[in-house]
């Protein structure tokens, strides 16, 4: 057993203990987990994204990530997990249930792409 220098025993410290009907990390933790994951605070680039964003010099504006978060909440209420997000300049793939970009895709690359792999289109 450790002691403090001053003699006295060292005591374990005191921990909050739960509410009554609530377990450590319980209900009131997975709930907030829930709600978050519902509700996506705004979409995320992949690398990937980011890249092609640059190469294509695709301008991400504070008003095109609202768009994509508004075309990801959509999209999620119509239970898409992949779709294609698009206006007549540009293009973007988004996962959404990570609210994640994965590439990002100019309107003469359109011309020529056959997209797979998704289950919704969206128009901001």
């Amino acid at each position: 057993m450790i002691q403090r220098v001053s003699g006295q025993p060292h005591l374990p410290a005191q921990t909050a203990s739960p509410r009554r009907g609530e377990t450590a990390g319980g209900f009131g933790a997975m709930l907030r987990q829930e709600l978050d994951r519902a509700q996506p605070q705004g979409v995320a680039f992949s690398k990937h994204a980011i890249t092609r964003a640059e190469e294509r010099g695709i301008q991400v504006t504070p008003d095109l990530m609202d768009q994509l978060a508004g075309s990801v909440i959509r999209a999620q209420a119509k239970g898409a997990t992949n779709i294609l997000a698009m206006d007549s300049e540009k293009a973007f793939i988004i996962n959404v249930p990570n609210a994640k970009v994965i590439t990002a895709i100019t309107q003469e690359e359109m011309k020529e792409s056959v997209f797979t792999n998704i289950d919704g289109a969206v128009f901001l």
